[in-house]
């Protein structure tokens, strides 16, 4: 297990491909996916995981499992989506609906941005959520996120508000 980051509850590692039927549960998932472009086909997984895993290898930095000691079981997936730059990354997170409702977000987010600082290079982050899903901008707010306004995206095809966090400038 590659291991990237540690809390109390959590482990978040890079991505194997063992993670793709836990994935399933979360990614895989219409309902869980339903404030994003929906639930990515379960043949598709094992690609996405496989790029997370090199995107690591290539920046450091990437989107991770994120493992529940308790259970012994991949819940989620959390980190960053690097595009253009790794001085601006976007935060995700995407939990089975098991996981929901017990804080695992906010704390795998939070080591998110613990990886982001460690990683020295990260300056800005950026997210976003569905307007409807208040939960996810609760979270946002709540790990230290500032409120932009609403932006359009491209992919949803709609308006999202919009989070930044620097970290530095």
């Amino acid at each position: 297990m590659n291991v990237i980051f540690e809390t109390e509850r959590l482990i978040l590692k890079v991505f194997e491909e063992i993670d793709v039927e836990d994935a399933k549960e979360f990614w895989g998932n219409e309902e869980v996916m339903e404030h994003c472009l929906g639930a990515v086909p379960h043949d598709v997984l094992p690609k996405v995981l496989d790029s997370y895993a090199k995107c690591h290898l290539v920046n450091h930095l990437s989107i991770y499992a994120v493992y529940e000691k308790s259970t012994n079981k991949v819940i989620g997936g959390a980190g960053f989506i690097v595009r253009d730059s790794i001085d601006q990354v976007e935060l995700v997170y995407h939990f089975a609906k098991g996981a929901w409702g017990k804080g695992y977000a906010t704390e795998a987010g939070n080591a998110c941005l613990e990886i982001a600082r460690k990683n020295g290079k990260v300056k800005k982050i950026y997210a976003s959520a569905d307007s409807k899903n208040s939960s996810s901008l609760k979270i946002l707010e709540k790990m230290g996120f500032n409120y932009q306004g609403l932006k359009w995206f491209e992919d949803t095809e709609q308006e999202e508000p919009y989070y930044e966090l620097v970290l530095a400038k």
